[in-house]
């Protein structure tokens, strides 16, 4: 297997685009990646998408995007894997540079959510669950999520005022990040008093519905160029857990984000220790805690006590969302795993401009699909 680096990084403000189709989004990231790296074409494309099909009456995105960029006839096609299709397209471009099949890549993850109602958003979510047995029985998306926090709460004898440091982290990032949807900070009283949408889950425990487009250009070890500021891809796994609530052993407890990360960790031959800036999937605030949890960087039950203490804030010992994460930046559902990507290689190039974590030479990224069904992680290395 070769060593694989990115080296183009593209992408598009997280807003409410009504002027611009799910075309043009695709498109002007890979232009942008292809633009950062000096690059014309690559060899193939691969695109990550969780809702074109339902909300945008558009499959076939890999043509669609390739002819709109002047990029065809290059290899490409879609890559679903839920709210993990943007980390699972990145890794779909790494295993084509790795086993030689390819020696440039593109992967773009792309969404455009923002043109329907809530309620086809809201069935379209509940896609990523167990239809017979769960989104059949008018269990939502984000139902499911208001289920996971409940039960964390009733085993960790805790309160729904210990999240709210992950919101207020994420939003306070986010005011200096330029294409981070919010730029608006959120106190703890706001906390407290928003609208619950799945008690104890409040609306602003979860990430906006929002548009938008990032992509980045990989290529292998013999096609990199003087010019490049290439970031090695070291780790890179991807596990699976039941898709069903009803069927986890434990609800308190994210198995594929263990798994993936720490088949991630052993290609690297790192520990978590050894990672100094972490973008997980927060598109709700009892995500962040069980994935701090499952991929090591808190012990159980502790992840809640570690946001209080600043842990997880730019200066502590890891920072997270850096720029706002999906709570904050903006969650446009198949495209959030290559933003963090994006996110994570602008740190490590030391471009982050307000946003820089200083001295960060290895970061990690985690996306996940349903809730915890299928986690991506990558580990990446300046």
């Amino acid at each position: 297997m070769r060593d694989v680096y990115i080296v183009g990084l593209g992408l598009t403000p997280v807003r409410e685009h009504w002027t611009f189709s799910l075309r043009n989004l695709g498109a002007r990231a890979i232009l942008a990646a292809l633009a950062d790296a000096r690059e014309e074409t690559a060899d193939c494309l691969y695109v990550g998408n969780m809702l074109s099909g339902q909300i945008s009456a558009q499959e076939n995105l890999g043509t669609l995007l390739a002819d709109e960029t002047g990029l065809l006839p290059i290899e490409t096609c879609k890559v679903e894997a839920a709210c993990g299709s943007g980390g699972a397209c990145v890794r779909s471009a790494l295993l084509a540079i790795a086993a030689g099949a390819a020696d440039r890549a593109i992967a773009v993850g792309v969404e455009k959510m923002t043109d329907v109602t809530a309620d086809a958003v809201a069935a379209g979510l509940a896609t990523a669950s167990d239809q017979d047995f769960e989104a059949s029985f008018g269990l939502s998306f984000v139902g499911m999520a208001g289920l996971l926090m409940q039960r964390y709460l009733h085993e960790s004898k805790r309160n729904r005022a210990d999240f709210a440091p992950f919101v207020i982290n994420a939003h306070k990032n986010a005011l200096t990040a330029e294409h981070a949807m919010f730029h608006s900070e959120v106190t703890l009283e706001q906390y407290l008093r928003c609208p619950m949408v799945a008690a104890p889950l409040g609306v602003l425990d979860a990430a906006p519905v929002c548009d938008g487009a990032a992509a980045v250009l990989l290529c292998s070890k013999e096609a990199l160029k003087p010019h490049h500021r290439p970031i090695r891809i070291t780790g890179s796994a991807i596990s699976t857990d039941t898709i069903s609530l009803a069927s986890r052993r434990n609800l308190s407890s994210l198995s594929a984000s263990e798994t993936s990360a720490k088949k991630a960790f052993t290609q690297a031959r790192l520990t978590p220790h050894d990672i100094q800036l972490f973008e997980p999937h927060d598109a709700f605030s009892i995500m962040t805690t069980l994935a701090l949890e499952a991929c090591g960087f808190a012990a159980s039950g502790t992840a809640l006590d570690m946001a209080a203490a600043g842990a997880f804030a730019p200066t502590g010992s890891l920072p997270i969302c850096t720029f706002g994460g999906l709570k904050g930046r903006g969650h446009p559902v198949g495209a959030s795993g290559t933003y963090q990507i994006v996110e994570a290689c602008l740190q490590l190039r030391g471009s982050a401009g307000s946003n820089q974590i200083p001295g960060v030479r290895r970061a990690m990224t985690q996306s996940i699909g349903g809730h915890g069904a299928v986690a991506v992680t990558h580990i990446l290395e300046a």
